[in-house]
């Protein structure tokens, strides 16, 4: 692996004061520190975006918090954080940042479930939940390819594990591999090269010879996120580091359980959420600042900003209180993919309007509201997509119909 992109934990020293801070989640001086954190990251934010520069110092200093192994067992050193705790970690990092927000996700999703998948040797769950406490080691799972496509939608993986003496040798690329550069742990997602070939995960280590990057991640926004393509070729790993390895039906039937969905469903559109926030912020300083001279007072003081700010509200509040409602478990496992919709849709309207409202000024790349614009878009992009979420909600509600002869004929 190219050594000009260190793994995370390369020399981070405990911030003893960010860890006397947090040793209760609950307090108000974890809520202090926090929003210490949200400005710090928010200024280098936009020079971030603008190079795609990987926020390499924002997760050293989430280690040196010891907030990289947040959902970590603790009985493995972690601290084993709700989700209305880890929530309030991900609103923080994401008002600040969002592309080092959606790391901190997948590391905290991938932890998560880790020790409860009985697929996994024991020894080796325990080493990379040890490598996350001890030197802040990043996971993630890579699992879309160019060919294929997001996997959620069927087909086997191109990347082959094959057999040999000593293990298995992976060939194969990935593309969408958030937190790339920063890595220590690339969960690969692959199949067997056997007659009957088997799916599964692949678990590689960032230092295995093998590995490099292809084509560099270009997007439109959440441009720190580091998701490059990561290239395999004649990678070798042990054999017990081939996990998870199941026929693809019963793979993708288990592809996910309802607690990690839970979480996920909550924690994913938390970023965006945050992300409209912060735009809600620069157009409401934004309108009570500008005073144009044919006005002779504030753009704050006309009904229609006052409207549109209203607008944006209401739109923020549903949002927080859904979150709200989600990360108490208020929601329904089968209805929690809705709150990953609602929640990106309304951050999307947020922001459109602030958008329309500030005109030029907002599209203005000296000013963040364009970034934060680009960058909620990509609420869309996340599994589940708004079409299987509307389609399973809607198949559901067909479903509880007791009977379509009960149907009144039209």
């Amino acid at each position: 692996m190219n050594s000009r992109h260190p793994a995370i934990g390369s020399g981070a020293q405990p911030d003893e004061a960010a860890l006397d801070a947090l040793a209760d989640l609950d307090s108000p001086a974890a809520d202090t520190w926090l929003a210490a954190l949200t400005a710090s990251f928010a200024q280098s934010a936009g020079e971030l975006d603008r190079a795609a520069l990987f926020p390499h110092a924002n997760l050293a200093r989430l280690q040196s918090a010891g907030l990289l192994a947040l959902t970590v067992p603790r009985a493995l050193g972690g601290r084993e954080a709700t989700l209305p705790q880890t929530l309030k970690v991900v609103r923080a990092v994401a008002r600040g940042e969002p592309s080092t927000a959606l790391i901190l996700v997948m590391q905290y999703l991938y932890h998560l479930r880790l020790q409860l998948n009985p697929n996994w040797p024991t020894a080796l769950k325990e080493r990379v939940a040890h490598d996350a406490v001890e030197h802040g080691a990043l996971i993630n799972s890579l699992r879309v390819e160019p060919e294929l496509g997001s996997p959620s939608r069927g087909g086997l993986p191109a990347t082959v594990g094959a057999r040999d003496t000593s293990g298995w040798v992976l060939n194969g690329r990935k593309i969408y591999s958030t937190g790339s550069p920063g890595l220590t742990w690339y969960a690969v997602w692959g199949r067997t090269d056997e007659a009957v070939p088997r799916v599964g995960t692949f678990l590689v280590h960032r230092d295995t010879p093998g590995i490099h990057f292809g084509e560099p991640w270009n997007h439109l926004g959440m441009r720190a996120t580091g998701s490059h393509e990561v290239v395999f070729e004649k990678v070798h790993i042990p054999a017990e580091h081939a996990v998870d390895l199941q026929p693809p039906e019963t793979s993708v039937a288990n592809s996910i359980d309802p607690q990690t969905a839970q979480w996920m469903s909550v924690l994913l559109p938390s970023i965006y959420d945050s992300v409209a926030r912060s735009a809600r912020d620069w157009f409401a300083v934004w309108a009570a600042e500008r005073t144009p001279s044919a006005l002779g007072t504030p753009l704050a003081s006309l009904d229609l900003f006052q409207q549109t700010l209203g607008r944006i509200d209401a739109l923020l509040l549903s949002n927080r209180l859904l979150l709200d409602a989600g990360a108490r478990g208020d929601v329904a496992p089968a209805e929690a993919p809705a709150i990953k919709y609602l929640v990106s849709r309304d951050a999307i309207a947020a922001v459109e309007l602030a958008l329309e409202a500030s005109g030029n000024p907002g599209l203005s790349r000296n000013h963040p509201l364009e970034r934060h614009y680009r960058d909620v878009l990509c609420a869309r992009i996340h599994t589940p997509q708004n079409d299987t979420v509307l389609r399973n909600l809607g198949r559901a509600g067909f479903a509880s119909i007791p009977s379509t002869s009960s149907i009144p004929a039209r």
